[in-house]
């Protein structure tokens, strides 16, 4: 969806306001995951996934498609053949459910002739702990009546009849409990312990060499991950994936067997990894399949149960048919993905559902491995790599607060250097001096309308095509201060097809009646490089009909041709008080046409006295603003060397409260070693140097 919005300030936080953009992001795309997949389902190999998945006129699922898909992918009746899966009741162990493969794994089916009176090898209401030897009953007692029974995963059991070793992996249902049994090699069994914890340390070592990479390199700390991954596991690709505000994935980091064709810097549309399979990602960090040309084993479960078995948490959950068929197309058998979660912006107060995504955590993307052939990594290891990316996580959530500092302190320099310019000179400055208003935020280019006149800078429109728009602005969008927008095709604008090799995305602010800011941005496409192959009529996939990574690059770039690289939140705030400060520094002709400030001529010394003062007032409280809500740790000194200005982020991180750290000297905080640098600094800073 466009986003196309008022920069009108509101009273929620810039946190809050991505959270409610992210969310009315995963409402709207969920129905058009559940239409694609009705599509597939309904036409199976005849499916064209290029033109389905960019298709502009999609028409939108029913409420009975979207519930149908959301059942169909949460329980959808089907395991993987590697392990068998019971349910049980909490408290009595009777067998609720059972996949069809479990009498056979367990050594339960009779090898000799049954007779008619014979029972079932496996039925239903079962105390399921007779099925295993008495010390592995005793574990999965304990297990059970423990509250967080999945840290206590895996329990190795030994089946009662033959000895058979599984790792019990235990997860809490609507109904009752999932044990999901995974086969152990017996030759490992007398070593488990150790091979574990062999696991673990080869987790320890890989963890190691990411805490030892330098700070401020996303892409270096990624690259060295999918390495690590890939040793740790041994699959044949090893791919970084990270999900972009929009919804859409890339590659960003890949580590390969060198036959293999490259996917890195390859984009996916938001639909190849549906918003129902991100929130079990956020459930399960870990999703292995095995083989996805097995056949599926089915659940038998008991009739009283009101609706299938909830299989979001269990690790033999099938791959839905459309996954799987994807994962053939590209030569991939099995796979294993773990997710990579960090920190929202900040958290809200209030509980969270068991169906929501766990309080502060957002999915920043994935790890997804892929093998030519299958491949099984045991839930030992799967755990270690799960512990790694934990790790990972959190050492992610530093670099991308980091980044977003160093964004957020470039924009605030920037921001004191146009407003310094605003305060000594003309408006035009701002536009023909370094730095300029295209170094605020990112773009192609950029342009200033006012007084009937048309500066500009960079990649933008023709004059006429600016006039255009603001016309148009003016006319539809007369009852805002502005508009930003990633497609002004579905911002409505009627010029937009005429513009679209130049310009998609638009931000645009009032800075009087008639008078314009305009910020450019070309389509998404234009930023977006890919190593490998492109389509080819040989591929045999009918120029990219099939699903398939070449295809899905194909229709990411059909969808984002109208599309513009998104507004971030922290840009509109920087443009927004741009804009304030403009307001404030020249005054609205129509409101007092006696008293016009020239852009190109200087008013008179009288009245430049008068309006430096309201400039500077207005640029105080702005610049005041700014700092109070930066996320970069910020403070100031007097002359005297007294803490006078301490924001909220510094006195988060010192644990110091704004009221007993202002007055207060700032060596007195500092350790004492450090003090001679403090005052050394103090000394070449309260004169106007800058100390870097």
């Amino acid at each position: 969806m466009s986003s196309s919005r008022s920069n009108n300030r509101g009273t929620c936080s810039r946190s809050s306001s991505a959270r409610s953009k992210h969310s009315a992001r995963v409402v709207a795309q969920t129905p058009v995951d559940a239409q694609l997949h009705a599509e597939f389902e309904g036409s199976q190999r005849h499916f064209d996934y290029s033109s389905s998945v960019s298709a502009a006129n999609r028409p939108s699922a029913s409420t009975s498609t979207v519930s149908a898909y959301l059942q169909n992918l949460q329980r959808g009746r089907f395991i993987q053949p590697f392990g068998c899966l019971l349910a049980v009741h909490p408290d009595t162990f009777a067998l609720l459910a059972y996949s069809e493969n479990a009498p056979e794994m367990l050594d339960l089916t009779p090898h000799a002739v049954p007779t008619i009176d014979q029972r079932d090898a496996l039925a239903l209401g079962t105390d399921v702990r007779t099925l295993f030897r008495t010390q592995s009953s005793v574990a999965l007692h304990k297990a059970a009546i423990f509250g967080e029974v999945n840290l206590l995963n895996p329990i190795l059991v030994h089946a009662r009849t033959s000895g058979k070793p599984f790792y019990a992996i235990m997860h809490r249902i609507d109904v009752g409990l999932v044990i999901d049994l995974e086969p152990v090699n017996p030759a490992d069994v007398p070593v488990t312990a150790a091979g574990a914890l062999k696991s673990y340390k080869l987790a320890a070592k890989a963890i190691s060499r990411l805490q030892s990479l330098p700070s401020g390199n996303l892409s270096l700390l990624c690259n060295v991950l999918v390495r690590e991954v890939s040793e740790l596991t041994g699959y044949d690709r090893v791919m970084a994936y990270k999900f972009h505000e929009d919804e859409h994935g890339e590659v960003i980091a890949e580590s390969r067997r060198s036959d293999l064709e490259p996917y890195l810097g390859v984009h996916y549309p938001a639909t190849d990894i549906p918003q129902a399979s991100r929130f079990l990602f956020m459930k399960n960090k870990v999703r292995m399949i095995c083989d996805c040309s097995a056949t599926p084993v089915k659940i038998i479960q008991d009739d009283s149960l009101a609706q299938p078995l909830s299989l979001c948490g269990s690790t033999l959950r099938a791959p839905h048919g459309c996954h799987a068929q994807y994962m053939a197309n590209m030569g991939s058998v099995a796979s294993l993905v773990l997710s990579v979660t960090i920190n929202e912006d900040d958290e809200e107060d209030g509980d969270t559902g068991s169906d929501q995504q766990p309080k502060g955590r957002k999915l920043w993307g994935l790890v997804v491995c892929h093998h030519t052939s299958p491949r099984f990594v045991p839930y030992p290891l799967r755990y270690a790599c799960e512990f790694l990316l934990q790790l990972f996580g959190i050492q992610l959530n530093k670099e991308v607060e980091l980044a977003a500092q160093a964004k957020e302190r470039h924009i605030l320099r920037t921001q004191t250097l146009l407003c310094d310019m605003l305060l000594r000179e003309a408006p035009v400055a701002i536009f023909t001096q370094s730095p300029n208003v295209m170094d605020l935020v990112k773009c192609d280019g950029t342009a200033l309308y006012y007084q009937n006149q048309l500066w500009v800078l960079g990649s933008t429109p023709s004059e006429a095509e600016i006039r255009s728009i603001v016309t148009w602005l003016q006319e539809n969008h007369d009852g805002s201060t502005g508009l930003s927008t990633d497609s002004l095709v579905e911002a409505g604008y009627p010029g937009a097809a005429a513009l679209r090799e130049v310009v998609c995305g638009m931000a645009a602010i009032k800075i009087s009646s008639k008078d314009f800011i305009f910020w450019f941005r070309a389509h998404t496409a234009k930023e977006i490089k890919w190593g490998g192959r492109k389509h080819k009529t040989t591929d045999g996939d009918e120029n990219g009909r099939k699903m398939h990574p070449r295809s899905s690059f194909k229709a990411f770039l059909e969808v984002v041709k109208w599309r513009s690289v998104p507004w971030e939140d922290v840009e509109m705030d920087a443009i927004h008080s741009l804009q304030l400060i403009l307001r404030g520094s020249l005054q609205d002709e129509d409101a007092n046409k006696n008293n016009v400030r020239s852009i190109v001529k200087a008013p008179s010394e009288d009245t430049k006295k008068i309006q430096g003062l309201l400039e500077l007032r207005t640029v105080t409280n702005e610049m005041v603003r700014l700092i109070e809500t930066a996320t970069a740790p910020i403070f100031a000194v007097d002359i005297y060397g007294n803490i006078n200005g301490w924001n909220n982020k510094v006195a988060e991180l010192t644990g110091l409260p704004v009221m007993e750290a202002i007055g207060r000297p700032l060596v007195d905080l500092v350790m004492s070693d450090s003090v001679e640098v403090v005052k050394q600094i103090l000394d070449s800073a309260l004169p106007g140097s800058e100390n870097v």
